[in-house]
């Protein structure tokens, strides 16, 4: 039996990621499987920097702005939708490829999630209660101080957990419940996978990093991200919208800041976000790293000598 390959493309914001798995996708004639967790919106489109129309007649994606801001969407559901999906194009191709800075949600393709134990009903009683009294931020702080490496993860990866009430309260839950943090639970069973993973990193110098995201957001501002913003407002309580390139133009509609002072402050968290989003991936095993201008080819040689070698 022929084995399947999940080529996963990881790295920083605005490192080329994009780029990089089209031309890998027109090598190995295959399709894309999007993680950016931001991406999946289609209400969020030059924030998220969405791959231009270009990019996506160049090679076919899946999980690109195909979900509302309105509905709830979890990174549990996009496990379950994204294997389906896998499956189905595994029957055409045995190597397909994956993309994205969601490390969370990159996990959950490549090692599912875990097994969590029952926990007592009045300690459930109690965080409610606190939270009624107290709101997100007790929640917030609680899971901070009982588990600050996964409080540390999500604000990396999934920072829109960080202000949903269900999630918040089922972390402190476990850990309040279990005497131990949430994330001691993590990574402890192991879960079957029909593809090999091949995981492709790409990195820069940070000053090469932080130059290219600031042209970035340049670039949003010039294709019209003031205006997107602008037509999400109303809605920028919801889970989706707190994120950076968002909430920083949402702080100057409400004239707490000016506008150039937002824009600064989008530079500067998308800065620190890709930092974090590198201290996530290093940590990734069995990762070949590459600088961000290798030669595809190089890159595509590194990939074929694996599969060959399984």
């Amino acid at each position: 039996m022929m084995n399947n390959y999940l080529i996963t493309i990881i790295g920083p914001t605005a490192i080329g990621k994009t780029a990089l798995s089209i031309k890998l996708a027109q090598h190995f004639n295959c399709e894309i499987i999007s993680c950016d967790s931001r991406q999946f919106f289609k209400e969020m489109k030059i924030g998220t920097a969405v791959p231009s129309e270009e990019e996506l007649a160049a090679a076919k994606h899946h999980f690109i702005q195909n979900k509302s801001i309105f509905k709830n969407y979890s990174v549990g559901d996009f496990e379950v939708e994204a294997l389906q999906k896998l499956d189905e194009l595994f029957q055409t191709n045995t190597i397909q490829i994956m993309v994205g800075g969601s490390g969370l949600y990159v996990d959950a393709v490549l090692k599912g999630f875990d097994e969590f134990p029952d926990i007592d009903a009045s300690v459930r009683d109690e965080i409610n209660s606190k939270y009624d009294e107290l709101g997100i931020e007790y929640l917030q702080s609680t899971l901070k101080d009982l588990d600050s490496d996964y409080y540390q993860k999500l604000e990396t990866e999934n920072p829109q957990t960080l202000v949903n009430p269900q999630r918040m309260k089922r972390f402190v839950e476990v850990c309040l419940g279990t005497g131990k943090p949430y994330s001691n639970f993590i990574g402890k069973r192991s879960v079957k996978r029909d593809f090999i993973p091949i995981i492709i990193g790409l990195q820069a110098d940070r000053e090469i990093m932080y130059d290219r995201i600031n042209q970035r957001v340049d670039i949003m501002l010039q294709e019209g991200l003031l205006d997107e913003v602008q037509q999400l407002y109303p809605h920028k309580d919801l889970n989706a919208l707190q994120t950076v390139g968002y909430r920083e133009l949402f702080d100057y509609f409400d004239g707490k800041t000016t506008l150039d002072f937002a824009i600064e402050q989008i530079k500067m968290n998308t800065r620190r976000f890709a930092k974090r989003q590198i201290t996530w991936f290093k940590r990734t095993e069995n990762t070949s790293w590459f600088d961000y201008k290798t030669d595809v080819n190089e890159i595509i040689h590194s990939i074929e000598s694996k599969i060959n070698n399984f």
